[in-house]
């Protein structure tokens, strides 16, 4: 069953668009901030091209590109907050800002790690720029989350995500 996001614990005030990937856990020591780095520093082989290519086409535009290795960050992406339970990663650019949150919890059915995306968009760009991507990004998030353990239940999408505010 899903879990909501911490409400009082919003990364990103003002979100207008998200959605939210969970899985079971079999590895119950797994923090939070550690899954973010497996996650995004490890992407499924496919999705570096895809990546690469999304960086060259959002550098014509004047926006922000991604690294696409480990480094201060999780593949890239800044680290806003990172504890056992929760870890938070994200950027503000021209267009949106976007945070991604990992969260660790221990459901009723064992531990829960559940990857949260918020957006604020702020103009058309932003709303073009998420409509172009979105379609990738329910590839990738999955597909990254079921590498923490391959043989292991597959992520499902979890009931809320979509448009509206946060």
């Amino acid at each position: 069953m899903s879990r909501p996001l911490k409400l009082w614990l919003i990364p990103l005030p003002g979100a207008d668009w998200f959605d939210r990937y969970e899985i079971h856990l079999e590895d119950a020591s797994l923090s939070a901030g550690e899954a973010a780095h497996r996650i995004l520093a490890n992407p499924p082989p496919w999705a570096t091209p895809l990546m690469r290519l999304r960086n060259a086409l959002v550098r014509l535009a004047g926006l922000r590109g991604v690294a696409l290795q480990a480094g201060a960050g999780a593949g890239g992406f800044p680290i806003l907050e990172d504890g056992p339970e929760r870890c938070v990663l994200g950027f503000d650019d021209r267009h949106l800002d976007f945070r991604i949150v990992v969260e660790r919890d221990e459901a009723e059915t064992g531990s829960l790690l559940a990857v949260t995306t918020l957006v604020r968009r702020h103009n058309a760009l932003g709303r073009v720029y998420l409509a172009a991507v979105g379609p990738f990004h329910r590839l990738i998030v999955p597909a990254s989350l079921q590498r923490l353990q391959p043989q292991g239940k597959r992520p499902y999408r979890a009931a809320g995500s979509g448009h509206g505010r946060v």
